[in-house]
């Protein structure tokens, strides 16, 4: 998931790829989900930000047919590598 200002919005939107992707991945049985939120460096690693997208999601999540109690949300930068094969500092 985008973590960006705008982009979260956008794909977690009616028509968005987000709630397209976790519905499709659900509905072909894909049971354990692991939420990589991308681009937190371009919010300065807001834990509030973080926080949100976990809220708005795991209400979305919990629609399609996961328990987001056992879904791990991870804050990541992909252009930083930053919690992408090893914990960040």
């Amino acid at each position: 998931i985008a973590g960006g200002t705008g982009e979260f919005e956008a794909g977690i939107s009616k028509d968005g790829q987000t709630r397209e992707h976790a519905l499709l991945a659900f509905t072909l049985g894909v049971r354990q989900l692991i939420v990589a939120v991308n681009k937190m460096d371009t919010t300065k690693w807001s834990e509030d930000r973080f926080n949100e997208i976990i809220k708005e999601t795991s209400t979305f999540i919990k629609k399609v047919g996961y328990n987001p109690k056992t879904v791990a949300f991870v804050p990541i930068s992909g252009w930083h590598g930053d919690n992408m094969l090893e914990e960040s500092t």
